[in-house]
């Protein structure tokens, strides 16, 4: 069996606008004056039909639409994307559609439109349920537009998710587990929860070096909001299936444990990464991240002669080692010994062991929640 049926295989497309540039945002999103959705549909077809030429045969399970927003998509583009893919690959029979959306983005009509469309999975970026914390990260929304648009994503989609920031600015511990409390109220099934991370090349990161972003929680403080993250997500029956992701048992994100799991992903758009195994090689694809480049290229009939890297198995097994840790079902350990050719270092897992950062479960290696803790620690020590 090749190695990445172990993780199985999606898609992601990359739609590479926003409305506005949020400070602390270091994805590949631009703000444009105006697009032409249909030369960006024309194109986005045209790449399914040149990556489903090489992966023949393989069944799809999960498509993934992120930004940018890709709620500013005409709902027209996404169905005509969809029954590209849909012509593409045989799908499995319940196939994960996700599309992201931002609160300020949503509109009855549109989201209906997606729906229609074969989306079946909403991911909504709210990241605070309070509104001076959300103008100080640069979001269009409000607290009330974000409920209300958590409310029409419900009524047409199975599945929601929403993302929440957490250390902000002058942010307390206290005032953290109610947000969260509220966040959990609204009946979602599905939690991102991500500390702000002050990047170079930011908004936010000019500002840090500049001296600014004054109120910042300390890592002492920051670690007790993961802490309390933890133990109010589990309370309410939403524990950590990744450092951090928190969902109901079933309402997993399918796409993102691809990633988790090493299967293999077409990207597809601007700056869009890839793994592909293709006649027993494992190779690593990136796309032009400028808009105007790829689009460009695409059109030429020249996309995919950039060049791609062949991934070392010594390189995939860190790759694996790396992400599947961050899940709560841990590390097929026969699979990691198989990619790496060699044995994990028994003392090493002795002492994480010993430590309670690490549980052997019928030979699957898993972080305890402890461990998951102080996860980058728990990684070096086993990556020598």
């Amino acid at each position: 069996m090749e190695d990445w049926r172990a993780g199985g295989f999606g898609l992601y497309i990359h739609w590479p606008f926003c409305q506005s540039k949020c400070p602390y945002c270091d994805f590949n999103s631009h703000v444009a004056a105006s697009i032409d959705q249909r030369r960006w549909r024309d194109a986005y077809v045209r790449e399914i039909a040149r990556v489903s030429a090489e992966t023949s045969g393989r069944v799809l399970e999960t498509v993934f639409f992120g930004g940018g927003t890709p709620s500013l998509m005409e709902p027209e583009v996404v169905a005509d994307v969809l029954e590209a893919v849909r012509k593409a690959w045989p799908m499995v029979n319940d196939p994960e559609i996700t599309l992201e959306a931002n609160p300020g983005s949503v509109e009855a009509g549109r989201f209906r439109g997606f729906a229609q469309a074969g989306v079946n999975r909403v991911s909504m970026g709210v990241q605070a349920l309070n509104d001076a914390d959300l103008r100080r990260l640069g979001r269009l929304h409000s607290v009330a537009e974000a409920r209300q648009a958590f409310d029409i994503a419900r009524e047409n989609f199975s599945r929601v998710s929403f993302d929440l920031i957490y250390a902000r600015q002058d942010q307390t511990l206290e005032a953290w587990r109610a947000e969260l409390g509220e966040a959990l109220s609204m009946a979602v099934d599905h939690l991102s929860m991500y500390q702000l991370t002050i990047e170079d090349g930011t908004a936010f990161g000019d500002r840090f070096a500049r001296g600014g972003l004054r109120g910042l929680p300390d890592e002492d403080v920051q670690a007790d909001m993961y802490a309390v993250t933890q133990e109010v997500c589990a309370a309410h029956g939403m524990p950590a299936y990744e450092v951090s992701n928190h969902a109901r048992s079933g309402a997993e994100s399918r796409h993102n444990l691809i990633y988790w799991r090493m299967g293999d992903y077409a990207g597809i758009g601007p700056g869009a990464h890839g793994r592909l195994t293709l006649e027993g090689e494992r190779w690593a694809t990136v796309a032009p991240k400028a808009p105007g480049a790829w689009l460009a290229m695409v059109e030429r009939g020249k996309a995919g002669e950039e060049p791609r890297e062949a991934v070392a198995l010594e390189d995939q097994a860190m790759e694996y080692l790396l992400m599947s840790m961050r899940l709560s079902e841990g590390m097929d350990v026969a699979r990691y010994e198989r990619l790496a050719g060699r044995a994990l270092d028994d003392g090493k897992v002795a002492d994480l062991s010993e430590l309670g950062l690490v549980r052997d479960d019928s030979g699957r290696l898993i972080a305890t929640p402890q461990g998951r803790a102080v996860l980058n620690g728990v990684l070096r020590e086993l990556a020598v």
